[in-house]
């Protein structure tokens, strides 16, 4: 089934002007990949406002997610240079948050979870007062691998449950619910230990054929595995071979979800139509550090 056309509310922001222009050359000259720009993500919105989730290890998957406009295919070597070249950008933007995340590299041993050490930590190191945010791919479940990421001690530990358990063979054949929210479980009891707190955070997308009631379910597990900050956006085609739009999910049905979540006791739930995984990531994470829960925003409306 496929929803159709897509409804007034779901326009995004134009491209171009000149922090747009600025951030494209500035990811050309840095020779840097960006979920924004690999995924067809919400980029006029995020190139505008200065921000974009940096994606490590290349432009090309070892998975076959039938949602991700991130191409699958023969890897390309790591490049060791790259977490200074992406901490020299967040300090060439003057970020006050920067967002991380990689493309699954199932072929690495640690599944990346050293680049992405060396990448928060290079980033403190030329921006000691930015915060780091990283989503992360599942590492095939390796604690160790967690545990390299969790070391290096970023604000914010996120991994994407992506949709509801019943909708994985269709569209994430390679994930395991239930490993992911293993991830979760264990990123909450490891960071509940550190000094500094670690925020964990996971997101998904609606309108791909789940029911209002596995979205409710899906919500009271995370809770149950440690989850403080929730994303739900609509899920966007990318193209006409990948998953199709069942349907256009109203903002009041967002509002009515954010609430739910809440109730389940996931702190903060940000919910709305253009919402992505990184929408107001420094702000979730401010209030996360003083203690706070979401400020009452539900169904927000991203662009």
């Amino acid at each position: 089934m496929n929803a159709g056309r897509k409804p007034e509310w779901l326009r995004m922001q134009r491209q171009g002007g000149a922090d747009y222009n600025d951030m494209k050359r500035l990811l050309r000259t840095s020779k840097l990949n960006t979920v924004c720009e690999s995924a067809n993500s919400n980029r006029g919105e995020c190139f505008n406002s200065r921000t974009a989730t940096f994606m490590l290890l290349g432009e090309i998957c070892t998975r076959h997610c039938t949602f991700c406009n991130i191409p699958g295919g023969r890897v390309a070597a790591v490049d060791a240079d790259e977490p200074r070249r992406v901490a020299e950008a967040v300090r060439e933007l003057s970020l006050r948050f920067a967002v991380v995340t990689s493309v699954n590299r199932d072929d690495l041993p640690d599944g990346g979870a050293a680049h992405f050490a060396s990448t928060i930590r290079q980033i403190r190191r030329l921006n000691p007062e930015c915060g780091v945010e990283v989503l992360i791919p599942d590492f095939l479940g390796d604690p160790l691998a967690l545990e390299t990421v969790l070391e290096a001690r970023p604000e914010v530990l996120n991994h994407n449950l992506e949709t509801v358990p019943r909708l994985y063979p269709g569209m994430r054949p390679q994930a395991d619910y239930r490993r992911s929210l293993q991830v979760l479980s264990r990123a909450r009891q490891w960071a509940d230990g550190f000094e500094a707190p670690v925020r964990v955070k996971t997101g998904i997308m609606v309108g791909v054929g789940e029911t209002f009631d596995e979205v409710v379910a899906l919500m009271r597990d995370a809770a149950a595995h440690g989850v403080q900050t929730l994303t739900i956006g609509q899920y966007l085609q990318p193209t006409a071979q990948h998953h199709p739009v069942t349907r256009w999910v109203e903002p009041d049905e967002f509002a009515q979800l954010a609430a739910a979540g809440r109730e389940l006791g996931i702190g903060w739930v940000e919910a709305g139509p253009l919402v992505r995984s990184s929408y107001h990531a420094r702000e979730q994470s401010d209030a996360g550090a003083a203690g706070q829960d979401f400020p009452g925003a539900a169904g927000a409306v991203a662009g």
